[in-house]
């Protein structure tokens, strides 16, 4: 599925305020909490699985935690949609940043500006 694509369909089940800064803040801290719980699945494949084999580990817990970065996918497209950029768009900078610091060799580090 295109980014874009999935854009329209995700934004076709969108339910809570759009009006400028309430939708971005709404699709923010949505899209902050949908990331907290891809975060906590790992945390207790780390906790339960202590001596088990992680492979075994990460196949058994891989629809959930899918299912679950899937909702990260729906809050990054509603923050596209109130930003009034395309995900595309948003795909396409991120890897032409990436390629400029891979090239200028600062891929290591941090700052945004490096």
């Amino acid at each position: 599925m295109k980014l874009n694509t999935y854009m329209a369909a995700a934004a076709k089940t969108a339910q809570y305020p759009t009006e400028g800064l309430l939708g971005l803040s709404y699709a923010a801290l949505g899209l902050n909490g949908e990331a907290g719980e891809v975060a906590e699945k790992i945390k207790k494949l780390i906790r339960d699985g202590q001596g088990e084999d992680p492979e075994e580990l990460i196949a058994q817990k891989r629809n959930e935690i899918a299912k679950e970065i899937g909702d990260v996918l729906w809050y990054v497209s509603a923050m596209c949609r109130e930003l009034g950029v395309s995900m595309e768009e948003v795909a396409q900078m991120n890897i032409d940043k990436l390629q400029s610091r891979q090239k200028r060799n600062k891929i290591k580090g941090s700052g945004d500006n490096r």
